[in-house]
Parts: structure tokens; C-alpha cells; sequence
């Protein structure tokens, strides 16, 4: 019996406690003094059990999880997805164990912060319909006008698209690898006034995330142009589809940047710009851009393009 065991013992678990009560109806029988008692081995949870266990105890912790919105609900969504694939498929108990435990302090720090806004989530949801729709247009090869060409192979189409306008569509061969068009035209976006006359200035107003950004665009004042001068708020969409770089934009309200004395705000439906690599030539890029704007005024970008390419030097930009 029990009382056989010197010294004092830990409150035996329920299990062990099961385990010492008789039947009904049987006698229980004490151990003997030689062989003292050993502490039991629980066995390990199975994974899905584990699962559910570390589940039940975050949503102890983090509350708040539930009132999550957008990306956030995805990024929650795509650790559960991560921990039903290591529970089904993974690793031993054991190492999944510890790897809960190395992770589980990084993943509380970061729920605690919002990763988006209600607003930044429109931005980005803007910046991406603005890619799909302009790559659709530009998907379509139907029904485009030619509205130029130049010696050097430089060409200017268009095409009156419904909901949308007259689009115009520049289409240049530039002696220059792809990553180094990326670095001018994103990575040093701010300086595109120094050299594209059409420009008087650009500047950044908001980085959402790595592929979202809120910009601000004065344009140049043209000789004879009875208006007066325009800028432009835009949203931006910059992703990697493979081998092709996609720059995509449209405009957008932005309460930082209100409509400014003197200058008139234009509109402008969804553009975009599209890199790849020349066909058989990689140190060259095939430059497509889309405008829903007059491209008249224009047409002469992808030679101020070129000069500023060879007369500045690159950076260690990647696409």
C-alpha cells in the first residue's frame, strides 16, 4: 500500500490514480518495497490533438484575432494552413514542439500590431486592379491604331476602350538589361524631373508594403498651354510575373495631398508600364506603356530615357 512508501511523494495524476483502484470487487494489492514506483511517461500528443491544443490556447491569448480585417485575416489564415501541414505531414512530435515554442513569442509580437490600415488596404486593392485591368487592355490585341513611327522602331498605337477612353500605347526597344529600367523608373522615381522634361516633379507620398506606393506628379507647363499646369495623384502597383517587370497605376484621392491653388487635378484610368527581357537578347529590354492620357507630348520619353540610362550610373537595383 501506499503507506508502505517512506517519505513524502507528488498528488498522483489522474491517470496513475485510475490505474491503483480496484475493480469492483476485487481486492487492490500493495507494491512491493523493492520495486518503488516510477513516475508514468505520458505519451505524446498525437498532431492533431496538438493542433487543436495550441490553437484553444491562442485564442486565449490573442483575442483579438477575431476582429482581424484583409491581409491580416490571410496571414492568420496562412500559419493555420502552416501548422495543419506540419500536425498532418511534418516533423516528430517532438521537433514540432520545439518549434511552436521558438516561434510562438515572434508570432504574438506580430499579431500585436496591425500590419495594414482600413485605408492602406484600399490602396492596395486600387494599385491591383489597376494592373489587372491594364493588362487586360493590353492582352487585347484587337482594334489598335497606329499613331506613329520612328526610324528607330519606336511606335505610338491607340484604341478607344468603353468605361475608359482613348488609350495610347508606347512601344520601345531600349539598349539597357531590364533591372537597369527597373532603377530608374522606380528605384530613383523621384528623379525622373531631372531628365523627362514633361516632368516638373514627383515625389513619394506613402510606401504601403513593398509593391504599393502613393505619388504625387506636377507636370511640366507646355509652351502654349492655355489650361495652366495639371499634377496627378496615382497609386502604384509594381510585381514580377516571371521573367516580366509590371509598373501599374492609377488615380486616386489621397488627404494628405489636396487639390493645390492654380493647378488643376486630372484624372487618369488605369497605366501601366511592362519590362521583359528582348526575345534572344537579354542585355536589352522590350518597353511597353500603357496611358490613358494624350501620349502627342510624349512620344519623345523613350529617347530621354536612353541619354539618362548612359549618362548615370546604375545601382545595385534588382527587379
Amino acid at each position: 500500500m501506499t503507506s508502505q512508501l517512506q517519505g513524502p511523494r507528488p498528488q498522483p495524476c489522474q491517470a496513475e490514480e485510475a490505474q491503483e483502484q480496484p475493480s469492483s470487487g476485487t481486492r487492490g494489492h500493495s507494491r512491493s518495497p523493492q520495486h518503488p514506483r516510477q513516475t508514468p511517461h505520458l505519451p505524446l500528443l498525437p498532431g492533431k490533438m496538438l493542433l487543436a491544443t495550441f490553437k484553444l490556447c491562442a485564442e486565449s491569448s490573442y483575442r483579438h484575432v477575431r476582429s482581424m480585417k484583409g491581409l491580416q485575416q490571410q496571414a492568420v489564415l496562412a500559419i493555420g494552413q502552416e501548422l495543419n501541414r506540419r500536425a498532418l505531414g511534418g516533423p516528430a512530435p517532438a521537433a514540432w514542439i520545439n518549434q511552436v515554442r521558438r516561434r510562438g513569442s515572434l508570432l504574438g509580437s506580430q499579431l500585436e500590431d496591425p500590419l495594414y490600415s482600413d485605408q492602406e488596404l484600399v490602396y492596395i486593392q486600387q494599385g491591383e486592379e489597376a494592373m489587372q485591368r491594364a493588362l487586360g487592355i493590353l492582352k487585347d490585341q484587337e482594334g489598335w491604331k497606329k499613331e506613329s513611327r520612328q526610324a528607330n522602331g519606336d511606335e505610338v498605337l491607340s484604341k478607344v476602350i468603353p468605361d475608359v477612353g482613348k488609350v495610347f500605347r508606347l512601344e520601345v526597344v531600349v539598349h539597357q538589361p531590364m533591372e537597369r529600367l527597373y532603377e530608374e523608373l522606380v528605384e530613383r522615381m523621384e528623379a525622373m524631373g531631372e531628365w523627362n522634361p514633361n516632368v516638373k516633379e514627383i515625389k513619394v507620398l506613402q510606401k504601403i508594403g513593398k509593391d504599393t506606393v502613393i505619388t504625387h506628379e506636377l507636370a511640366a507647363e507646355a509652351a502654349g498651354n492655355l489650361v495652366g499646369p495639371r499634377d496627378f495623384v496615382s497609386v502604384g502597383c509594381t510585381k514580377r510575373r516571371g521573367s516580366m517587370c509590371v509598373l501599374a497605376g492609377m488615380a486616386t484621392l489621397y488627404e494628405e495631398m489636396p487639390q493645390q491653388k492654380g493647378v488643376i487635378r486630372a484624372e487618369h484610368g488605369p497605366t501601366c508600364m511592362v519590362l521583359r527581357p528582348l526575345a534572344g537578347s537579354p542585355s536589352r529590354t522590350k518597353l511597353t506603356w500603357l496611358l490613358s492620357i494624350d501620349l502627342k507630348t510624349q512620344v519623345d520619353f523613350a529617347n530621354h530615357l536612353r541619354k539618362r540610362l548612359e549618362s548615370c550610373p546604375a545601382l545595385e537595383a534588382r527587379c
